[in-house]
């Protein structure tokens, strides 16, 4: 039987969302959710189940704060995000239920419902076994990477960059990769303080799994054709600079800083 990653001893986890319930509302789920979590670093796609479009993409940290102690308060960030919600900071709690899942409590925007006004939330996540992936059972790599985009940042004269901002991930047989287009600028504050705004355009997200070879989940987007795939493999993966987070690997000819790697 397949163990999910805290039977295996991990600090990953592959988990998927059971429900989600909009306080008061009756809980429902009306999407096929998968999250792939890294050390402190998260790829969270959510597909609508009768569009089979994005309901929610976003990539980004997820710190504990207080290691030990239910319920466990997590502070997450957006550095990609479909919802253009990129920088935010979103603070939730998760307690055990008696099934073994995890209650998920807080608030975040409603973006169904106009102005998408800020609505406390109740969240039910599932950890799953990992899928066995090329290097077979009981064993495998899990990793997240970010593309470099340490060149272009704008300053305060320079107005605004364009960055195509990229996110890749894999615990042993699921894979997924997220690409945005992102303008970044510098916007000068009442005080007179200098800040990023960061906006975003459309997700392109694939999501792969292994079954005897890799094979596509998903491909939406108007770029998710041409991001990179475990199809084709990534040149020394798994080796030298791959394994250390902060590090630096270069896939298609693009620069990506690993931010967290496991081999179990």
């Amino acid at each position: 039987m397949a163990a999910t990653g805290a039977q295996l001893g991990s600090s990953s986890s592959f988990s998927t969302r059971i429900s989600l319930r909009w306080v008061p509302e009756p809980p429902e789920e009306t999407t096929d959710t998968i999250v792939l979590t890294v050390g402190e670093w998260f790829i969270d796609l959510r597909m609508d189940k009768a569009s089979g479009a994005i309901d929610w993409a976003m990539a980004g940290t997820r710190i504990v704060e207080n290691p030990g102690e239910t319920p466990v308060k997590v502070r997450f960030t957006r550095e990609l995000c479909s919802l253009n919600e990129i920088g935010m900071v979103d603070p939730a709690s998760f307690s055990p239920l008696p099934n073994g899942d995890d209650l998920e409590t807080g608030e975040m925007p409603r973006a169904d419902l106009p102005g998408a006004p800020m609505t406390a939330f109740e969240e039910v996540w599932r950890e799953l076994p990992f899928r066995e992936g090329p290097e077979g059972a009981k064993k495998g790599l899990s990793w997240i990477l970010e593309s470099d985009d340490s060149d272009l940042k704008p300053s305060e004269t320079d107005g605004e960059v364009t960055v195509t901002k990229l996110f890749i991930g894999r615990i042993w047989g699921t894979y997924m990769a997220f690409q945005q287009v992102q303008i970044h600028s510098q916007e000068k504050g009442s005080d007179g303080s200098w800040s990023l705004k960061r906006t975003g355009a459309e997700v392109s997200a694939r999501r792969e799994e292994w079954s005897s070879g890799w094979e596509e989940k998903y491909v939406v987007g108007p770029d998710a054709a041409a991001l990179p795939s475990m199809k084709t493999g990534f040149e020394g993966e798994g080796q030298g600079s791959w394994r250390i987070p902060g590090e630096k690997v270069v896939i298609q000819g693009k620069s990506f800083i690993v931010r967290a790697f496991e081999e179990i």
